[in-house]
């Protein structure tokens, strides 16, 4: 089993000369197995090894004696052992959420916690059964391609030693170095659905194949290269297609199918912190090509016009008070910060306005019915609303856009740029008007 621990090691480079590694000790066969083998190569790689043990308090005195059994056998090797105490049941309560996944969370948020502390990575002992396992979870809860890559074996500060080592790898090479370990009794019954997996499916499925986790860990290497690509690839559409209002739908269109759908999961993740399912990324995709919106939750839609995809929220904006223009006018509305400079650096610049206007009456604030814009080169004065929907600026942001003006004349529109009225010929006389995000 060392063998094929360090093929794995080196396979995906999972530790450097002087790491420092945190083993995450159940004192359960595996990582009992785990902790032996990395103490047992830690002089090839200058190792400095800890160890953790996370008591859940769900199983009474069985839980303290796998916490005794711990703490002897890191005493044995002389490895210091972090042991955090958790109610994960009340915790399951407290969150609403099943005692499975609550124990998961709270033993990676203490991993994260002790490898920041100790600039260590955490080495988890999942192998290719556990990865077989989640393979089979994943499926029949309708897994996307992410779910069929299963248990990555490096996951930013993650190792996974023992990913390509079989359980039953595992048992042998503790009864080959008498290695005493202990049993969950948790494990051993179909309560949890992993372990009616385990107990039911995975026995059926080696009948068929006796390698069939090394066939799942085979399918799940090549799901994650393929989804490595899709991801970059996704990404690259993304950037390709993106607009000043949003993404382009004829650019994403352009990419194969599964990019675009991949593309249209990860923008509702990016964009309205969404985790999409097969039926709205559909939706999606059919507005992209005929225009219309999606509720995505109930403040979040994606909207599609002018083909144009965006993500629009529906809260409600407390209305701009009109603000005076002055040389050094700042404000906030609507998470932007707003900057009124002085600047000659760029007369060209349709954010620059004639600096005569500070005696004028000049105010920022939204849109109003009666505006009127004046193109600065063509001497065309349009309804401002008329010049929106030409720059085809999405209609939802229309009534936040910020605009400066006299009166019903607009001298600059933010979205739409400085007017014929607002225009500083002179650049020794042009203020010049900033947008930034505010850092709320």
């Amino acid at each position: 089993m060392n063998n094929q621990l360090i093929r794995t090691v080196e396979k995906y480079n999972m530790l450097k000369n002087g790491d420092s590694v945190i083993v995450a000790l159940s004192g359960g066969a595996d990582s009992v197995a785990l902790l032996d083998a990395l103490n047992s190569i830690k002089e090839k790689y200058n190792l400095t090894l800890y160890a953790v043990h996370i008591n859940h308090g769900l199983r009474g005195e069985e839980s303290l004696r796998d916490e005794n059994f711990c703490k002897s056998l890191c005493n044995k090797y002389v490895v210091k052992l972090f042991v955090r105490h958790e109610n994960v049941s009340e915790l399951a309560k407290k969150y609403k959420i099943s005692e499975e996944l609550c124990g998961r969370n709270v033993r990676y948020s203490v991993f994260e916690e002790l490898s920041k502390q100790l600039s260590a990575k955490v080495a988890t002992a999942h192998t290719a059964s556990d990865n077989a396992e989640t393979l089979l979870f994943n499926i029949t809860r309708g897994a996307s391609l992410g779910g069929i890559s299963a248990i990555p074996p490096v996951r930013e500060y993650i190792i996974r030693p023992l990913i390509e080592c079989t359980r039953a790898q595992i048992e042998q090479y503790c009864s080959e170095k008498n290695l005493q370990f202990v049993t969950d009794s948790t494990n051993l019954t179909d309560d949890y659905t992993r372990n009616k997996i385990r107990h039911n499916v995975i026995p059926a499925l080696k009948e068929i194949n006796p390698a069939f986790e090394n066939s799942a860990l085979r399918l799940t290497e090549n799901a994650r290269e393929i989804s490595d690509f899709l991801s970059v690839m996704t990404d690259k559409a993304i950037s390709e297609s993106k607009c000043e209002y949003g993404y382009d739908c004829k650019t994403l269109f352009s990419n194969h199918n599964a990019i675009v759908k991949n593309a249209v999961a990860v923008l509702c993740r990016r964009c309205a912190d969404f985790t999409a399912e097969q039926r709205h990324i559909e939706l999606i995709i059919d507005i992209m090509k005929n225009g219309g919106a999606v509720n995505l939750t109930e403040k979040c839609s994606a909207v599609s016009k002018q083909g144009i995809l965006r993500f629009v929220f529906n809260e409600e904006e407390n209305q701009l008070e009109e603000i005076k223009l002055c040389e050094n006018t700042e404000f906030e509305y609507c998470g932007k910060t707003y900057r009124v400079t002085k600047d000659n650096s760029d007369k060209e610049n349709k954010n620059s306005v004639n600096a005569d206007f500070l005696n004028k009456n000049a105010v920022f604030r939204t849109r109003q019915s009666k505006d009127m814009f004046t193109y600065p080169k063509r001497k065309v004065t349009k309804p401002l609303r008329k010049v929106m929907n030409e720059l085809k600026i999405p209609s939802e942001q229309r009534d936040n856009s910020v605009v400066l003006a006299v009166d019903n004349i607009i001298l600059w529109c933010e979205g739409v740029g400085v007017s014929a009225q607002g225009t500083a010929y002179n650049s020794e006389n042009a203020l010049k008007i900033e947008i930034s995000f505010s850092d709320k």
